[in-house]
């Protein structure tokens, strides 16, 4: 039994910090997501023609 008690402490003590690092990565990757739509959301979108020019939102994409 004393073998056991033993064996369980080094166990329980890596996953918790395995716990804490991949909960930091996560809420790192949350604020990445959070950070990149909202600077999107003040971004002002250019369409693009088939040459990389900006094109109008009203022009006639039907010619060639």
């Amino acid at each position: 039994m004393s073998t056991m008690a033993i064996s369980n402490t080094p166990r329980t003590r890596k996953p918790a910090a395995l716990t804490y690092f991949l909960g930091m990565v996560f809420a790192l990757f949350i604020g990445i997501l959070i950070f990149c739509y909202a600077v999107t959301r003040r971004t002002t979108i250019i369409y693009l023609d088939q040459h990389g020019n900006p094109a109008s939102a009203s022009s006639d994409h039907s010619h060639h």
